[in-house]
């Protein structure tokens, strides 16, 4: 091991302690002390220095074998990896940096070249030996696994040993039915199973991935099997995938193991003669090892792998992007055993790690895993975009670890992330499981598939219910289009919480369009779910949410407080015993001064913050043509989508407003009840109607432009007219 003087790791561990908050972009690439080693994408030897760079190796060996220096620096360039850089505790107090003005790149793509022209304006290549191109990229831009059309559960009925639908789909007539997987989505899970067999019209799954996806295995969270693909809740197949006879669309590919090759066909403007074309192939990049005081400061990492869905093992989704695996295994329902995607950069048991001015782009499956009881260290000021899985994982499973494996003390700050779940749907954006101490802070989240940032573990179940989970704080960040309609999950927020954590905070967080034009009632701002206690939600800016602003629906989620926010909606009151709600400033159609500064600072680095509309249906008179108990009109109107206005059931059922005046009016916005109820509609107004086929979301949005008095919504048919809301807009 390399030995450092006390005045060299002091100096260190200063500058690891420095406050994320203000750290300048331009520490990453300070002036390079005079004994810095320096590394290059095709350095080699030991001398290690700018006119004879080593390999990344060979600078960990060589800082290994000395007293110092305690600084790699890379040169520009892509260093193609086979194999993860490891750093073990012998690397401890090195700080692995991009030399000045350089962008070095860590990568686990293999090239695909020798492209040659085949049917129907495809193009196919050979696959190097020992890649499996479940990912492809085309002149930096993601292509995607050849898909066909959704299934309904009449057609694909699953059961626990297989599904029907082999004749009706065509798959029974495919080539290579074999290659191609079942991608289901139910409520919060994801599952993606290779294709084992078929036989008229029933196809067989690969195994483990099947049953790890049906009901009955006795190893998911409690009443699990309402949301496994063989339960009531199953609606369909989203889509098969990987088929050559799916292959119709520019931009999709096909790989074909057998004759290993991979079949595109190109985007307008893409030259395969010329294009540069990468299949993610090593899984791990960087893994810090049991290693204190590493400093990892602007370097990219890039098309890394993760090769279990393309197993037996498949992707037997479970929540935030963690997997049942395993034929057999403890029965738990606490979610003790699950499994974390395949992370480009890996820390297990780090002290006073950070990772800095970073770039995680194009992988296929997370970013950054820091685990195994990791503590005081920092994810910071760092950019992931376009990532099969999710961002960050912090922390473990296990309720009660042992002090070595207790998270403790770390920090996720600064991080712009956008586009990822691309694949893994079920993903979020950061999460974390048992951690003390936590920090979430000035991140930026956008245009994620499920929940942006997770926090907490364990359904409420006797083991879980006493954990290290405490003193989380999750403050300051920007989300913004999450729980997207178009990726089918549901039962999730943009912020999520699980678990007792005394004394943690949720606070000024601006949260814009979760789940926003849903198909069903569901998308919460601030979902505190399941045995989520003593947490305090406090003067965050909550709007244009596919529900509730605040959930918290379980009585022994106890002892929350929610106070002093502003939202665009409103939400029943706590449930969790001795929750309480004060101050919030709720149904509001513009923001107050006070909101649009707490907004405009959340994030990375602040941003636009999306004003509201004045809503003339506020101030208008409601009817309709029946009333269903205590359902009236006026609650189509108050400005709070959790309640719901409903009419008897009848030929031409009808809600309308009043708006006292004849108004200009640019937008209508209709919001179905939490039922989902009404479905084959007109809007119409003085000047017009507009005819809405199917069920209302939450909301339909209606531009139009016209001046008019009244407002109504009329069923073309029998039924019943229950909204949440009609708004009106200048």
């Amino acid at each position: 091991m390399r030995l450092r003087t006390a005045a060299a790791l002091s100096a260190s561990a200063a500058l690891l302690l420095a406050t994320p908050g203000t750290t300048s972009a331009a520490t990453a690439t300070p002036t390079a002390p005079a004994r810095a080693l320096h590394a290059a994408p095709h350095g080699s030897g030991t001398a290690c220095t700018p006119a004879r760079p080593c390999s990344l190796e060979g600078a960990r060996d060589r800082a290994r074998r000395t007293a110092g220096p305690d600084r790699v620096e890379l040169a520009g360039g892509t260093y193609a990896r086979t194999a993860p850089l490891i750093l073990t505790e012998a690397d401890s107090g090195v700080t692995w940096a991009a030399a000045r003005g350089a962008h070095p790149v860590l990568s686990g793509g293999r090239s695909v070249t020798g492209w040659a022209r085949s049917a129907g304006g495809t193009w196919t290549a050979k696959v190097p030996a020992g890649v499996t191109p479940r990912q492809l990229f085309v002149d930096g831009e993601r292509a995607v696994r050849a898909k066909g059309a959704p299934c309904a559960a009449s057609t694909c009925d699953a059961t626990k040993t297989g599904m029907t639908g082999a004749v009706a789909t065509g798959i029974a007539g495919w080539q290579r039915p074999t290659d191609a997987e079942a991608v289901v989505k139910v409520r919060w899970r994801n599952y993606h199973c290779r294709i084992a067999s078929v036989s008229g019209d029933l196809l067989t799954f690969a195994q483990p991935c099947w049953t790890n996806s049906a009901g009955g295995t006795n190893r998911t969270g409690p009443a699990w099997d309402s949301t496994t693909v063989d339960s009531a809740r199953y609606s369909g197949v989203a889509h098969f995938e990987n088929a050559p006879e799916l292959l119709d669309t520019a931009g999709e590919f096909v790989w074909n193991p057998a004759a290993r090759t991979v079949t595109y066909l190109p985007r307008k403007g893409q030259d395969m003669r010329r294009a540069r074309v990468l299949a993610p192939s090593t899984e791990q990049l960087m893994r810090v090892d049991g290693a204190h005081d590493v400093r990892i400061t602007g370097i990219g990492f890039a098309h890394a792998a993760y090769r279990q869905p393309d197993t037996d093992e498949g992707y037997a989704g479970t929540q935030a992007g963690l997997t049942l695996t395993g034929a057999t295994g403890p029965v738990d329902h606490a979610g003790r055993f699950y499994t974390k995607p395949a992370a480009a950069l890996t820390v297990r048991g780090g002290r006073q790690v950070t990772v800095e001015n970073a770039r995680f782009t194009h992988l296929g499956g997370a970013g950054v895993i820091l685990e195994a009881g990791t503590k005081n260290s920092t994810v910071t000021r760092s950019t992931f975009t376009d990532l099969s899985s999710g961002g960050l994982y912090v922390g473990d499973t296990e309720p009660d670890p042992g002090a070595d494996l207790a998270g403790e003390r770390n920090t996720v700050s600064y991080n712009t992330l956008r586009h990822t779940g691309v694949e893994y749907t079920d993903s979020v954006g950061i999460w974390a499981g048992y951690e003390a101490e936590l920090t979430v802070d000035h991140n930026t989240l956008d245009q994620m598939p499920y929940s942006g940032i997770s926090v907490g573990w364990g359904w409420n179940q006797p083991e879980a219910r006493q954990s290290v989970l405490r003193d989380n704080r999750i403050t300051h960040n920007r989300i913004t289009d999450v729980m997207r309609v178009q990726d089918g999950q549901h039962d999730g927020g943009a912020i999520y919480t699980q678990g007792a954590q005394p004394r943690s905070v949720i606070s000024g967080n601006y949260i814009n369009r979760s789940a926003y034009g849903n198909t069903e009632r569901d998308g919460n701002g601030i979902y505190l779910d399941e045995q989520s206690s003593h947490l305090t939600v406090e003067r965050n800016v909550l709007t244009r949410l596919g529900y509730k602003w605040v959930s918290n629906w379980a009585d022994y989620g106890i002892g929350n407080t929610a106070r002093d926010n502003w939202t665009d909606t409103d939400a029943p009151a706590l449930t969790g015993t001795g929750s309480t709600m004060s101050g919030n400033r709720t149904t509001l159609d513009r923001l107050p001064a006070e909101a649009l500064r707490v907004a405009a600072a959340a994030g990375a680095g602040g941003g636009r913050v999306e004003q509201l509309r004045p809503d003339l249906a506020r101030t208008a008179t409601a009817t309709q043509s029946s009333t269903d108990q205590a359902a009236g009109a006026h609650l189509a109107v108050d400005g709070n989508s959790s309640t719901d206005s409903r009419t008897l059931l009848e030929p031409g059922a009808w809600l309308q407003l009043d708006l006292g005046d004849r108004r200009h009016v640019g937008q209508i916005e209709i919001w179905n009840d939490t039922s989902m109820t009404t479905a084959g509609f007109e809007v119409q107004t003085d000047s017009g109607t507009v005819h809405v086929e199917g069920k209302a979301l939450r909301p339909t949005l209606l531009d139009i432009d016209t001046t008019t008095r009244f407002v109504r919504v009329k069923l073309t048919g029998t039924g019943r007219v229950g909204l949440a809301g009609v708004l009106v807009h200048p």
